[in-house]
């Protein structure tokens, strides 16, 4: 048993959908969340940049006891888990291997699609780990930028003519092409599940990063013997910005109706 917390980062607020996966499934861990709000989207920034960002984002987690780190980033993931991993005393959980070895094991067709955003894309790190599991599988990746920006102004309920259209349009080509399973490359991204389906189609299985993200990390520490043996765990969140504003929009992606107590931390004295 492990009575330390698990660290979570993400570049903005999409990371807590997989908090939200974290605490059910283990409901008896200590959780410390950051979400870099002042900087977010990552999903632009050039893969040096994106390198900086994370290093910081780990050095704060560091500073509190942890037995696990999720990154909870699509686009750090991709781009930056290994140069992580090489400097860090725990281990680290990424969303690629999980997510991929889910859609493998759900797609009857043998046609993969992914939406990311366009560092998740242009790194080719979901291609790859596709191919290593099964060559014949036929991905199709697409990135939709936006999608993160209209879900931090909360634009991403059915209905919503603003976020339905951009859907349409971005998911056009993945729908076209026959895919049965989508990867949603971003933790972001659940929360657009209902417009998705809806532009997709029942018949077509979403894959949560950040869900199986939070089942890979219970996996290991469950085989480590790592897990937690308290009545009921906590969540401390820390964002880069407005605390205030965080804990507005966090319930949103937490399902519930607030986060806590949320603390702004200046993560720039946190340079290499």
């Amino acid at each position: 048993m492990d009575q330390r917390a698990i660290g979570v980062f993400d570049s903005g607020l999409g990371g807590l959908t997989a908090v939200r996966q974290l605490r059910r499934l283990m409901p008896s861990e200590n959780i410390i969340y950051f979400g870099d709000t002042a900087r977010v989207p990552y999903g632009n920034r050039s893969r040096e940049t994106l390198l900086h960002y994370a290093r910081q984002d780990l050095r704060f987690l560091s500073g509190f006891q942890l037995k696990a780190v999720v990154v909870a980033c699509g686009t750090v993931s991709t781009n930056c888990l290994e140069e992580l991993r090489a400097g860090s005393a725990v281990p680290i959980t990424g969303v690629v291997e999980p997510a991929v070895k889910r859609a493998a094991r759900l797609t009857r067709s043998g046609k993969v699609g992914l939406v990311a955003t366009r560092a998740s894309v242009a790194s080719g790190a979901y291609e790859r780990a596709f191919r290593r599991l099964d060559p014949a599988l036929e991905v199709h990746a697409l990135a939709c930028p936006l999608f993160v920006p209209l879900v931090e102004e909360g634009r991403y309920r059915p209905g919503d003519t603003v976020i339905e259209t951009v859907a349409e349009e971005y998911l056009a080509p993945l729908r076209e092409a026959g895919v049965d399973t989508l990867v949603l490359g971003c933790t972001h991204y659940p929360l657009l599940s209902e417009v998705i389906r809806h532009v997709m189609g029942l018949r077509v299985e979403l894959v949560d990063v950040g869900a199986e993200a939070a089942r890979d990390c219970r996996d290991r520490l469950s085989a480590a013997d790592a897990l937690a043996d308290r009545a009921e765990g906590s969540a401390r969140f820390y964002t880069s910005d407005r605390a205030v504003d965080f804990q507005r929009l966090a319930a949103l992606f937490l399902g519930e109706e607030a986060a806590g107590p949320v603390e702004q931390v200046d993560i720039s004295q946190y340079g290499e």
